[in-house]
């Protein structure tokens, strides 16, 4: 039969019978103790492994987060290349520039006259994919900037800020009446 771990120091001369009966009546004092008074002793290392645990669970959750965030916005993303190859109206080349802004730069593209009437007076509007304008329906459009409005580059249905800053200017001056007798 194999020694205790106990004896085994004693034979080794590493601990005295002194030390060892000490141990052994203060194990047993704290299992009468436990028993007698249901005191629940605390126990260091469990409580570490059970924080750890917490820990982990908590960066296992903020990664699940992030990587569920990720995967939606490569979704919508998708969504918006398959609407804007959908619905991409072809374009003759013609010669009318329609000039728009992209990240403070000039653009311009050159269509024919019907595709130029229809984005002046906002059916079409002009989207950016991949380096390449397209011109795509109104609705479309609307949609898109829903998901994401850095694609809508040109929609002629919202007014600059300085445009409606001048009509705000031009309302404010309407409860005056100009007298019919002025004369210059």
């Amino acid at each position: 039969m194999a020694l205790s771990l106990q004896e085994q120091l004693l034979q080794a001369g590493l601990a005295d019978k002194k030390k060892a009966k000490q141990v052994r009546q203060q194990k047993h004092k704290q299992a009468k103790e436990k028993k007698n008074h249901n005191i629940q002793q605390t126990n260091e290392s469990k409580l570490a492994a059970e924080k750890a645990a917490e820990q982990k669970k908590a960066r296992d959750r903020e990664l699940n987060q992030q990587a569920k965030a990720e995967a939606e916005k490569k979704a919508v993303q998708a969504q918006i290349v398959q609407m804007i190859n959908v619905n991409k109206q072809s374009r003759k080349v013609g010669d009318i520039a329609c000039n728009f802004s992209d990240n403070n730069v000039i653009k311009r593209i050159y269509v024919d006259k019907n595709i130029h009437t229809q984005i002046t007076q906002g059916q079409l509007a002009i989207v950016k994919l991949n380096e390449v304008y397209e011109l795509i329906p109104m609705p479309v459009a609307d949609k898109i900037a829903e998901r994401d409005e850095s694609y809508v580059l040109y929609r002629a249905d919202i007014l600059p800020e300085e445009k409606a800053k001048n009509s705000e200017d031009e309302d404010w001056y309407a409860d005056y009446e100009i007298p019919d007798d002025l004369s210059w």
